[in-house]
């Protein structure tokens, strides 16, 4: 598979010591899954049904989580509360966010909302292509990795993270450390819209039981400084949560 390899290739990442959890209670899909995922560099878990998802979380804390929503006893969005209630009891401190790719034959529109609300980070239907479901892991896997020496650019919005400096139109912002966070989070998101429980999970570590409401106090913070005499870069996706994207041509 061109480009799927340990040694990252053009837009994918390093996958050596990657660990992703595959969730299907087929097990001629799951064998296939991991067959492929192994040779394209990643260290693979496997898994049949919920309960077993999250005894295999317990076990080895995944990297990603590829999960099927129809499942034999809990469906995958039953799985993916207990997984992060699971990991929020079992430490005092801030939990690292698991990034959670939905694999299903369900395509209706309110069944991906319903997994973006709960924090899943993208939402593949079958019949799947196995290069472009690797393609989509690695584009999950960099965005939630968040590159600290990236040069970020939207529309007339920069971001060096780097350097920790924001500027739109030229003209220097100052952000607190939080809105900083916050914008990056967008911005390596840009176009994508994010949930509330996503963001709250990137930017403050929480869960998704934390409370959101400081996302939209937050994101209110930051429309004052980023859209402030220019065109509307953040936009609110009523039901869902929020995106970033340049204005339409």
């Amino acid at each position: 598979m061109p480009g799927t390899g340990a040694g990252g290739g053009l837009g994918t990442i390093p996958v050596q010591g990657v660990n992703l959890l595959v969730v299907d209670d087929e097990p001629t899909v799951r064998e296939l899954l991991c067959a492929a995922l192994r040779h394209a560099g990643f260290t693979v878990i496997a898994a049949g049904t919920g309960q077993q998802a999250l005894d295999r979380a317990r076990e080895a804390t995944p990297d990603l989580v590829l999960l099927d929503v129809m499942l034999p006893d809990l469906d995958g969005f039953e799985v993916i509360r207990r997984l992060r209630e699971q990991r929020r009891l079992a430490t005092a401190t801030p939990v690292r966010h698991v990034p959670v790719v939905f694999l299903t034959a369900r395509d209706a529109t309110r069944d991906k909302i319903e997994g973006l609300v709960l924090g899943g980070d993208d939402y593949v239907t079958k019949p799947f292509d196995l290069q472009e479901l690797i393609a989509r892991i690695h584009a999950v896997l960099r965005r939630t990795s968040g590159d600290p020496t990236e040069l970020i650019r939207v529309a007339d919005l920069e971001l060096d993270a780097e350097g920790t400096q924001v500027t739109r139109a030229g003209e220097p912002l100052r952000l607190s450390p939080t809105e900083f966070r916050l914008l990056h989070y967008l911005m390596t998101n840009a176009g994508r819209t994010v949930s509330k429980p996503q963001i709250l999970g990137r930017v403050w570590n929480y869960d998704f039981s934390g409370d959101t409401g400081i996302v939209d106090t937050y994101i209110s913070y930051l429309r004052r400084k980023i859209d402030n005499g220019g065109p509307k870069l953040i936009h609110t996706v009523h039901g869902v949560g929020y995106v970033l994207r340049g204005p339409k041509s």
